[in-house]
């Protein structure tokens, strides 16, 4: 017996495997108990739908106060409210909603201070001042070059700063285009807290005046000067002394933070507290925050469980370090001893993920983190531990409020874009029909009145392809011009926060891949019942977005983990 290796050839016209053929591959077989239980399902969801009593029901408006959108609580993975027994918040930038413009300034100060007068720099930086708006959440620091970027989720770098002159479209392309840019190498430094961003204004500053003083700068050394000072700042508690001074100038007090714990509390959740701040200073701005505001909670105390300072996040989700008990009578809270249990009423610092899931008897996914971090709050949680999490974004209620304010600009914008894709895709056939008949003219013998014909076509072809290409080139200059338009109007430096050119930034796509829910301030869940159910809408692939009927399956989407909770 012989045989051939090589399979038969099959005719042209012959249907792939799995096809539109009369015996698929997938979907060949339906037993008759599955084809009849879907045949009754299919019958009883008609009667559902035909319900005029439920129809009514569902119909009635129901009685909810309207919230702005930029107040709204987003979701990227569904979150059943009623599944989460314990809720924990930080207290900086979460609870405690800081002027940013005012705690930059004085973070900027001092540590312009302590760069002249610790770290012997140039006291002419002194002079420098702070603009509030070259500095944005997800920015990357190139400690080689000396250079800000701002990336979109692929690592491809739309714009970028060397002091405060913006790098040319070459030298981008060189540094970043033409090479294979890797956001984890240690050369990017990465600003991703509302703590950091005064460092990023510095380090521009300081390039920029020194290097126009014919002053070489190491700018490795530069930053981590910058770091040190600025870490030192918030380290020694003298940035917060200043706060405590004048907690008013500097914490935005949120009437409705109390009321929106309350709910939470009276929908049987329990609340925890685990914030890095020490006790002395956490105290403090909680009494602020807090105290007085319902009378069922005398103290700012009364309504957690849990109260941890000093934390040690990210470290606390990975390590092992013990609670310690306080003393809270004192300001100074004294370390009574090492922990054996968590108690109401008490005040710990230090600890760690799994001893506190011990000894709150909680775990996993009945835990919901609230925190303003993408890596010390968000991340490092996620990949340390099933706990679900809610990423605060002040930044997001303005960044909402002007593009809503932008609506007229940004639809001419979308009109425009889409106008170019048709105009580009035009642009293409128009190409090809031109190639292929000048082909055709080219190889075939014709008659003087058919090649007449095929000339004529071609010139036809030629003034249509002309026109479509300055229509093109028209469109691209007014969508390009329309857009910096309406990005630079948010930030004249760095566009919008969770966008990139036509992309995700990478701050945007962290919290998307990260953050279960996300939303501008904590008192916005008061808008919301204790046991929300937090829906997302299902990711579609683009074959399902092109009309393929599995992406009507279901609209809404998963109550897993977010899309990075595994990814290193």
């Amino acid at each position: 017996m012989t045989w051939s290796p090589l399979a038969p050839i099959a005719p042209a016209n012959t249907p792939i495997p799995g096809g539109s053929t009369p015996d698929p591959l997938h979907g060949s077989f339906r037993s008759a108990l599955n084809q009849a239980r879907a045949e009754e399902a299919a019958r009883r969801a008609q009667e559902l739908l035909n319900d005029e009593g439920l129809s009514r029901l569902l119909t009635r408006p129901r009685e909810r106060p309207e919230v702005p959108r930029a107040r709204d609580v987003f979701v990227n993975r569904n979150l059943r409210m009623s599944s989460i027994e314990l809720v924990g918040f930080d207290m900086d930038y979460t609870l405690a909603i800081y002027h940013m413009r005012r705690l930059e300034q004085l973070s900027f100060d001092m540590t312009l201070a302590k760069l002249v007068g610790e770290y012997g720099y140039n006291p002419v930086i002194g002079h420098l001042l702070y603009d509030h708006h070259f500095v944005m959440r997800g920015l990357a620091v190139d400690r080689v070059h000396g250079n800000i970027l701002k990336m979109d989720r692929f690592g491809h770098v739309g714009r970028g700063w060397h002091g405060l002159r913006p790098l040319t479209p070459e030298v981008r392309r060189e540094l970043y285009r033409n090479k294979l840019v890797r956001p984890r190498d240690p050369r990017f430094a990465w600003n991703d807290t509302l703590f950091a961003l005064p460092e990023t204004c510095l380090f521009a500053g300081i390039i920029e005046l020194l290097e126009s003083l014919g002053q070489r700068v190491d700018y490795g050394k530069l930053y981590d000067n910058i770091r040190e000072a600025i870490d030192t700042v918030h380290r020694d508690n003298s940035l917060k002394r200043e706060v405590r001074k004048d907690l008013s100038r500097y914490i935005f007090l949120d009437p409705e933070l109390g009321p929106a714990l309350h709910k939470l509390r009276s929908g049987g959740k329990r609340l925890f507290l685990l914030t890095n701040s020490a006790w002395d200073y956490t105290d403090a701005v909680m009494r602020y925050l807090l105290d007085g505001t319902l009378p069922e909670y005398p103290s700012w105390r009364n309504y957690f469980d849990f109260v941890v300072t000093a934390a040690g996040k990210p470290g606390f989700f990975g390590g092992d370090r013990p609670f310690l008990e306080l003393d809270s009578s004192t300001e100074a809270g004294p370390v009574v001893g090492e922990a054996k249990s968590l108690e109401r009423g008490k005040v710990y610092s230090g600890g760690n993920l799994a001893q506190f899931e011990e000894f709150t008897g909680h775990r996993g996914e009945t835990i919901l983190y609230v925190g303003d971090h993408i890596y010390g709050d968000i991340l490092k949680s996620k990949k340390s531990s099933l706990w679900r999490t809610c990423m605060v974004v002040q930044e997001i209620e303005d960044e909402i409020t002007y593009t809503d304010s932008r609506q007229e600009e940004i639809a001419r914008l979308s009109e425009i874009e889409v106008t170019r894709a048709r105009l580009d895709d035009e642009v293409n056939a128009l190409k090809t029909a031109l190639n292929a008949l000048e082909r055709r003219i080219e190889r075939d013998a014709q008659s003087p009145a058919d090649r007449a014909r095929e000339e004529e076509t071609r010139r036809h072809l030629k003034a249509e392809l002309d026109f479509v290409r300055r229509a093109l080139k028209e469109a691209t200059g007014i969508a390009d011009t329309l857009e910096r338009d309406v990005e630079e109007g948010f930030n004249p430096y760095w566009g919008l926060l969770f966008k990139e050119g036509n992309e995700n930034s990478r701050f945007g796509y962290q919290v998307e891949q990260y953050a279960c829910l996300y939303t501008s301030r904590v008192s916005n869940f008061l808008h919301y019942s204790p046991m929300q159910y937090y829906r997302s809408p299902r990711d579609l692939m683009p074959h399902e977005q092109a009309g393929a009927l599995s992406g009507k399956l279901s609209p809404l989407g998963s109550e897993g983990p977010p899309k990075g909770s595994g990814k290193e």
